[in-house]
């Protein structure tokens, strides 16, 4: 009875449109809420939490010093990025098995994955950006603290500060999809595999640019394009991470 039941689900399936398959994956994602979404704001509250009670503390025993060119370079919202590539990875390691058995194409599990990951992005972009603007107009939550609006995200303004924090999303969260779905396939030893030839990379390239002494070179095409354009080259890495991630699915065999 349960395979002619997963035999009728799976024709269900196909009969539908694709948009239906797709968003059919997205809700997927969200069924567990509390892993995608609410431990994910949970843990920005309390680096939150902790940074205003850091603040404070310099505050009250410097003698009310100003802290805005210290913590313009602060790095606490780094962690949530982090975080949410993980998010990734876990996610697709406890859809894709379900999905497929339930009739979804790896396509359409993966065109789904995608979808649910930008609007993570654009979700996540819109929250930082917002707290971005509230840290603006209550002069650093009334420290001069700053977390939301470090030099990292460019002095060009809220709108364009949102852009750029949903460029950084995408790029982590395809970075998790690729691992994820280096995970669904080899485990552990394709993901290790990607993360040690990406510092390989990294390390082969800084060796490179201190050999021919480029660093002044890189400064000026940096210089040139500027925060924008450095912004988006990270599109170059996020739309290189979802095609590799697709490859990679595209012959990933469910395993318990």
């Amino acid at each position: 009875m349960t395979a002619i039941a997963l035999d009728q689900t799976a024709t269900q399936d196909r009969s539908r449109s694709l948009g239906q398959r797709i968003l059919a994956v997205v809700r997927l994602h969200f069924v567990n809420p509390t892993a995608i979404l609410w431990l994910p704001l949970m843990i920005l509250g309390i680096i939150f939490g902790a940074n205003w009670i850091l603040w404070w503390l310099i505050h009250e025993f410097s003698g009310g010093k100003d802290l805005t060119e210290g913590t313009q370079w602060s790095g606490a919202s780094a962690f949530i990025f982090v975080y949410m590539m993980v998010v990734a990875i876990q996610a697709m390691h406890l859809t894709f098995q379900y999905a497929l058995g339930m009739g979804a194409t790896r396509r359409d599990y993966y065109l789904g994955s995608a979808l649910t990951f930008v609007l993570l992005g654009a979700g996540w972009a819109a929250l930082i950006g917002t707290l971005g603007v509230l840290e603006e107009l209550t002069g650093g939550w009334g420290l001069n603290g700053r977390m939301f609006t470090s030099v990292y995200f460019g002095a060009d303004g809220a709108a364009v500060r949102y852009w750029y924090v949903f460029l950084l999303f995408l790029l982590f969260l395809f970075l998790g999809a690729l691992s994820g779905a280096l995970f669904v396939r080899w485990k552990a030893l394709g993901v290790t595999a990607l993360w040690v030839g990406l510092g390989l990379l990294l390390v082969a390239g800084l060796a490179v640019v201190i050999m021919t002494n480029a660093w002044g070179a890189i400064g000026g095409f940096l210089g040139t394009i500027g925060t924008g354009g450095a912004y988006a080259l990270t599109l170059v890495g996020s739309a290189l991470a979802g095609i590799g991630g697709f490859l990679v699915l595209r012959r990933a065999t469910p395993r318990a």
